[in-house]
């Protein structure tokens, strides 16, 4: 009998151990998140590769945490919304924004959440926000218009859409496939769509009477190609033989002046800068490197200036294989990703010519002073680079997840013919999980499959549609999920919850389950905190003895709702720098909507899934 009590006590101090090492291991990920020590993909991994280090995960749990479907649900819809995407089928709709819209705000606040909304609820949010960035852009330098009163309405209109069907975002799907590992009945494709809807009208609302006077009226970083582009570029200028104003000093040259003020800020003579001069009384002479700060337009007419010649052009131009002449050289705008690989990166180190085939003309940064050649300036979240190179190579570049591409889509050339066979195929999809002829993963896979068979977007392009980081973001968190279970954490958070608030009800413990998976949300990625959240929730359920599926459907919109912060959503990421946001504009027009969402949660869910 003793040896037996002292097994049990063994047993149960290891599963102590056990469970203080885990929530150790989660907090340390979370605030590794937060904070952005490592990127969120690496630091889930990483705490996983802990768990299974100490023994709490085994290989047993490994193949078990491998085995869930929703990943692969996940991916295979990537490669759906590319593939609509690569055909134009979305461009198709973007670019008839301007002739729908007129020039009425109000107006084209309507026509972006009717198309905007129902594209997100179907493919993918982020690539929709990429695709209409540029198109609302344009839209604004031809109204006249500041793009900083679009684009957030752009991401959180697509998040609202993501919300309308089971498929439109990663979140709805994992917290689903989860759910269905403990035990849940699966979930329609079309089952979350009543309170989705609901979700989506009160977002345009909200636009329509309240949103859109709290967003900032400044000027962004995004007005490209305007007639009055004052945002200053970085670049330098070579002095060749034939320049007209060789032997003149540098305040006398007109290509050098705005108004009356220069932009040379530095002159280079046999690769030393030239101090012991002050910089008016500088003589220009054949082999000087000017380094200016222009804008793109005064970039451009210094281009177009015989005698000058871009410093990063002194290398030779590409050639067409068949003409045997320079291929024609186009130039666009983009900004550096937050989870860019050159983040960090000189240019110069980042080998941007390389790599992609372009170079670097200029860079811009907002609200920094550089005193040096942006050529060795790290490059950061949000900078804005001038990038040139022939059209094949920039319609590379856009497919790269480094840049987000400002510049209209003109490079990309569309597989038009393909479009219906893409459109399609996505039906296809839908109307088999919807009508349940086939699993959602099955279906998803099988028509992500079809689009590259039927060439609506090859292989290596398919491959490059999947966000590789959000899907080992989700094996990591689902292996910590799962430690949290064998371990006893969840239910022990779980058995906290229904002990500090069961004398209120379940009604209040569903709506404090929803506010606490939209707080989280807004610290740490969505995908996280869905996983982490879904078997508490269940456990809460049942502690409860009521249903557990309001609270799974509380995770699930709670989890997607994430307006506050730009950092807690990709697509709020993206606008973030693109539209010239502050963090503060998020929160001032973001908390609104959320308290808004989280009543309308708290009342309906009970409603439509009763406890």
């Amino acid at each position: 009998m003793r040896a037996r009590t002292e097994e049990h006590r063994e047993v149960w101090n290891w599963e102590n151990e056990s469970m203080l090492l885990t929530f150790l291991v989660l907090a340390v990920v979370f605030v590794a998140m937060a904070k952005e020590w490592l990127s969120a993909e690496l630091s889930a991994l990483a705490g996983m590769a802990v768990l299974l280090l100490t023994g709490i995960l085994n290989e047993d749990d490994l193949k078990q945490v491998f085995s869930n479907t929703a990943p692969l649900t996940i991916g295979a819809m990537f490669i759906l919304g590319e593939a609509l995407v690569r055909t134009g089928a979305v461009d198709w709709v973007a670019h008839r924004f301007g002739k729908w819209s007129g020039n009425s705000y109000l107006r084209a606040l309507t026509v972006m959440a009717i198309v905007v909304m129902p594209l997100s609820a179907f493919l993918n949010n982020t690539p929709v926000v990429v695709v209409f960035l540029p198109v609302l852009v344009a839209y604004c330098r031809e109204t006249g218009r500041k793009p900083g009163k679009f684009l957030l309405p752009l991401s959180f209109l697509s998040i609202l859409g993501g919300t309308i069907t089971l498929i439109g975002t990663s979140t709805t799907l994992l917290v689903a496939g989860v759910a269905a590992d403990h035990g849940q009945p699966a979930f329609g494709i079309f089952e979350i769509s009543k309170l989705g809807v609901i979700y989506a009208v009160v977002g345009y609302l909200y636009f329509l009477f309240v949103g859109r006077h709290l967003l900032p009226d400044r000027e962004a970083p995004t007005s490209l190609r305007a007639q009055e582009d004052n945002r200053m570029f970085f670049s330098a200028v070579e002095i060749r033989e034939g320049f007209e104003s060789t032997g003149k000093r540098v305040v006398e040259v007109p290509q050098f002046l705005h108004g009356k003020s220069s932009l040379v800020y530095e002159v280079l003579r046999f690769g030393r800068a030239i101090t012991d001069v002050p910089l008016d009384a500088i003589t220009i002479h054949t082999g000087d490197v000017i380094w200016l700060r222009a804008t793109s337009k005064q970039l451009a007419e210094i281009r177009a200036t015989k005698g000058l010649k871009m410093h990063h052009e002194t290398v030779a131009r590409p050639v067409d294989d068949e003409t045997d002449q320079p291929r024609e050289i186009h130039t666009v705008e983009a900004i550096i990703g937050r989870h860019s690989r050159l983040v960090g990166r000189t240019v110069r180190e980042s080998n941007i010519r390389r790599r992609y085939g372009v170079v670097v003309a200029a860079i811009h940064r907002r609200g920094a002073e550089m005193t040096t050649g942006y050529q060795d300036i790290q490059l950061a979240f949000g900078d804005t680079l001038l990038l040139e190179g022939p059209a094949h190579s920039l319609a590379q570049l856009q497919r790269e997840e480094d840049f987000l591409s400002l510049s209209e889509h003109g490079v990309s050339i569309p597989r038009k013919s393909r479009v219906l066979v893409a459109s399609g195929i996505l039906l296809a999809v839908v109307f088999s999980a919807a009508f349940n002829l086939l699993p959602i993963a099955s279906a998803a896979l099988i028509g992500a499959v079809a689009v590259i068979l039927t060439r609506c977007l090859d292989a290596r392009d398919a491959y490059k549609a999947v966000e590789w980081n959000i899907l080992f973001l989700i094996y990591g968190m689902l292996g910590i999920g799962l430690a949290m279970e064998k371990s006893g954490g969840a239910e022990l958070l779980a058995g906290w919850v229904v002990d500090a608030m069961r004398q209120y009800g379940p009604v209040p413990i569903l709506a404090a389950t929803y506010l606490l998976a939209s707080l989280l949300t807004e610290m740490v990625t969505n995908n996280a905190v869905a996983i982490l959240l879904t078997p508490v929730v269940i456990s809460i359920a049942a502690s409860l003895e009521v249903d557990p599926r309001p609270f799974i459907v509380a995770v699930m919109f709670g989890a997607s709702a994430s307006f506050i912060t730009p950092i807690g959503y990709q697509t709020n990421t993206y606008v973030y720098g693109a539209g010239g946001y502050r963090f503060m504009d998020f929160t001032r027009v973001g908390a609104p909507l959320n308290l808004i969402l989280w009543v309308i949660a708290t009342l309906l869910i009970p409603v439509f899934w009763p406890l």
